[in-house]
């Protein structure tokens, strides 16, 4: 590329200084923060939805005793 194409190139791009521009390390480090937010948010989700579904099978087991002592007093045991 000649002097005048680089020129006419230059020209085009935004004006922001080399410090505004991301380098590989930059990508690298935003890369492992944003695989480190996910793994969290992964975390946090499947806990919650662990606890929930403990809940709901602790309320599903009681609705069930509930119903046998029911029964078993509705035929006289």
């Amino acid at each position: 590329m000649g002097a005048d194409d680089a020129n006419t190139l230059m020209e085009h791009l935004p004006p922001v200084g080399w410090a505004d521009v991301a380098t590989k390390t930059d990508l690298a480090q935003l890369e492992e923060r944003m695989n480190l937010r996910f793994e969290a948010a992964l975390a946090n989700g499947l806990h919650r939805q662990f606890v929930q579904t403990v809940a709901s099978v602790a309320a599903l087991l009681t609705v069930l005793l509930s119903l046998a002592v029911t029964v078993n007093q509705l035929l006289g045991g």
